[in-house]
């Protein structure tokens, strides 16, 4: 599977951006990472192919994500962002398993920076 995202860049406090992921093929589940700078690689929200999400604790209330199952497409809405969501966001596909999701394929990153 291959995975092309888009729609980082520089956005204010309190502003959004909306990610976008496109799959090579249809997937079952979907998800995004982030990794910011000098952290580890964590998950910020997946999402079944029938729609059942997860979310970073971090992130609940701020963050969506959605899918369109016709085009293979993994959006993540971030409104409300803060400086600490600056990171590296990956895309991914995988699958659940005891509500747990697990990547499997990765997409490259794209660059998401909040300035204060």
């Amino acid at each position: 599977v291959q995975l092309q995202a888009s729609g980082g860049g520089l956005v204010q406090t309190g502003g959004s951006l909306r990610l976008s992921c496109a799959a090579s093929r249809s997937v079952t589940a979907m998800g995004w990472y982030r990794q910011p700078p000098a952290k580890q690689r964590e998950l910020v929200a997946a999402i079944s192919y029938g729609g059942t999400t997860r979310y970073a604790d971090s992130v609940k209330g701020r963050f969506t994500i959605s899918r369109d199952n016709a085009r293979n497409t993994v959006y993540l809405q971030m409104n409300s962002l803060k400086p600490e969501d600056t990171a590296v966001y990956y895309c991914n596909s995988g699958g659940f398993s005891g509500g747990t999701y697990y990547p499997d394929y990765w997409g490259q990153g794209t660059q998401v920076t909040v300035s204060s």
